[in-house]
């Protein structure tokens, strides 16, 4: 049973390594994403240390009590809040206040409207909605952008096949077309697969940064899909108004 540490780092090591986001212990946090034990207090430092990610974990573990590295709380970060799930808007609304608004300067009229159009605590709304990317995208920065939201945001895709280690993965490339952010057809990419995941052609798999980080069920399917049609949403609304109207 993957551990919800584990599961963190297996999806925060790719980047990691790519010197985006986290601390520069690499050592250890490849020793978390692969199931290594650390002890508690060391796993909590590292996975701190992220601060993008940090913030969304905290919300939810205070939301729903339990601690941050919960399995629950790690899987709707990455993946989406179950349906079934609430959290408390107001303190949604707060956290992100508190933790950002002063990163976000200018565009924090876009991060307030984004949170009151039902945008969820999640890497989807970091990657749409916090980042700069979308808005770099709108001022004619377009390679560059593109790249990385479609890389660090998590895709799903469907193993089609192996290759050396690595899993053959169809997925939706992000494309820029009529100044708009949208998925493009299905095609079939080399993904790294670091932690051995026992993935079968069929299988629905979650990449990040070209890695399988996931294999997944029907509901966590249908999570990521929502959560992700809906924040791309809120940036496709951004990129043409600059401002987001109320969801219904």
């Amino acid at each position: 049973m993957t551990s919800g540490p584990e599961l963190f780092f297996r999806y925060a090591r790719p980047p990691n390594e790519l010197g985006y986001c986290g601390p520069e212990d690499h050592e250890r946090i490849a020793a978390m994403a692969t199931g290594d034990p650390l002890p508690r207090s060391e796993v909590a430092m590292l996975a701190e240390a992220f601060s993008g990610a940090w913030p969304y974990l905290s919300l939810l573990s205070e939301t729903w009590g339990l601690d941050p590295l919960d399995y629950r709380v790690v899987e709707s970060y990455w993946l989406g809040l179950p349906n079934e799930a609430g959290f408390d808007v107001g303190a949604w609304g707060n956290s992100i206040s508190d933790r950002f608004s002063r990163r976000a300067g200018e565009n924090w009229q876009r991060l307030s409207d984004a949170v009151n159009s039902d945008g969820a605590p999640s890497h989807a709304f970091h990657v749409f909605c916090v980042y700069p990317w979308v808005g770099l995208l709108r001022e004619g920065h377009v390679e560059p952008s593109l790249h990385v939201l479609d890389q660090c945001r998590v895709s799903l895709g469907s193993v089609v096949g192996e290759s050396g280690g690595s899993l053959i993965v169809e997925r939706s490339k992000l494309t820029w077309t009529d100044d708009r952010l949208v998925s493009a057809s299905p095609g079939a990419e080399l993904c790294a697969n670091p932690y051995g995941l026992n993935a079968r052609p069929g299988d629905r798999v979650a990449t990040h940064w070209g890695n399988v980080c996931q294999v997944l069920d029907e509901k966590a399917v249908s999570r990521l899909e929502a959560t992700e049609a809906h924040h791309l949403h809120l940036a496709n609304v951004e990129l043409f108004a600059g401002r987001l109207e109320p969801a219904h």
